[in-house]
């Protein structure tokens, strides 16, 4: 079978890079899931019920969301409708929203959800160690196949998680920092793992930003308007072959360009 995950869709270029590629890449790479993290989707910060219902009909199975959950106004209430999107699984309980996703395709259930990282990041979470642990727990047997997104900034709390679910899951994959990285690999026990996928948005940018104002933010020290940029927009995702015992046979990244 054939998971897509795509990397942190960034505002407008990005969801229209989404829309525009992914009935295309489902048909010619034979696509079983398609999964995409949207928690920048909404002029860069945080993500909306309309854009989220956009994302799915335009071919996404599942929304994965990151720190920037709660960044648009009245999302904590929309969230708990939205059947195919969840929030980080390692936020505290009272948080509204699932906390995991299960997709089904020809009978292969897998299962879809996200650990926020505690290094360097802001939003309160528990440890996405024993989280992700206790989740493939208690749904043990009804799922074939996981999908662990790690939503981190430092590569090192990735990639040990990647090492400790190694042989459990399908598929450690990780986003945030909006840069790819060059590590895609099948760890021992078959499950394929990636620090960052990247991001899906403006690569003629700062992270998706424009440039002038990050540059001078730097600069100078001063606040800015961080825009989200529009140049050299592109669908950057893993692409990952298993069986049908969820057991990762190949990983590869790549990056796919929007007509124009």
């Amino acid at each position: 079978m054939r998971l897509l995950f795509i990397g942190d869709v960034v505002g407008r270029p990005g969801r229209e890079a989404v829309a525009a590629l992914v009935p295309g890449l489902r048909a010619s790479l034979g696509l079983d899931f398609v999964v995409a993290n949207g928690e920048n989707a909404a002029a860069g910060a945080g993500i909306t019920a309309p854009i989220c219902r956009g994302l799915l009909e335009g071919g996404v199975d599942a929304i994965t969301l990151g720190d920037h959950v709660w960044d648009q106004k009245g999302f904590e209430t929309d969230l708990v409708g939205l059947e195919r999107v969840c929030r980080p699984a390692n936020l505290p309980a009272a948080c509204p929203g699932r906390d995991h996703v299960v997709l089904e395709k020809d009978g292969f259930r897998l299962l879809v959800f996200t650990v926020l990282g505690r290094s360097f990041m802001g939003l309160r979470a528990e440890c996405p160690f024993l989280a992700a642990d206790a989740l493939l727990g208690r749904l043990a047997g009804r799922y074939d196949g996981a999908l662990v997104e790690a939503h981190a900034e430092a590569t090192s709390e990735k990639q040990a998680l990647g090492w400790h679910l190694a042989g459990r899951v399908t598929a450690v994959l990780g986003t945030h920092t909006h840069v790819a990285t060059a590590d895609a690999a099948v760890l021992r026990g078959h499950t394929a793992f990636q620090c960052d996928v990247g991001m899906t948005g403006p690569h003629e940018s700062v992270l998706g930003r424009e440039i002038s104002p990050v540059v001078g933010r730097f600069l100078d020290g001063l606040p800015r308007r961080f825009e989200v940029a529009t140049g050299d927009v592109r669908l950057s995702a893993a692409l990952v072959d298993f069986d049908r015992g969820g057991r990762a046979e190949k990983i590869a990244w790549s990056h796919w360009t929007p007509p124009t």
